[in-house]
């Protein structure tokens, strides 16, 4: 986790192409915060620019963050915008 300000948690991230995306028409799925007790409820997300912003109105101080931790997590719905436009491209291979 890149640090927190004002209740919510901001993941930066690198390399992510031409930005980040969430796949679908519902809100980003799959996020769950937890403060210094390590007791994660689940949280809201936003994307902005390179980073995703979480939080839950519970959690006052963000210490802690997962995404997509379940073991098929079938509605994780965050993705590079790039990686959609590479699907649509035609697979070649040996």
């Amino acid at each position: 986790m890149g640090w927190t300000r004002n209740k919510k948690a901001i993941v930066t991230f690198s390399n992510v192409g031409s930005g980040l995306l969430k796949q679908g028409s519902q809100k980003l799925k799959h996020f769950a915060v937890a403060g210094k007790v390590k007791k994660f409820v689940w949280a809201k997300a936003k994307i902005k620019g390179n980073k995703v912003i979480v939080w839950n109105p519970d959690v006052k101080n963000p210490a802690a963050l997962l995404y997509a931790w379940a073991d098929n997590p079938e509605e994780a719905n965050l993705i590079k915008k790039d990686f959609r436009q590479r699907l649509s491209e035609p697979i070649t291979g040996n």
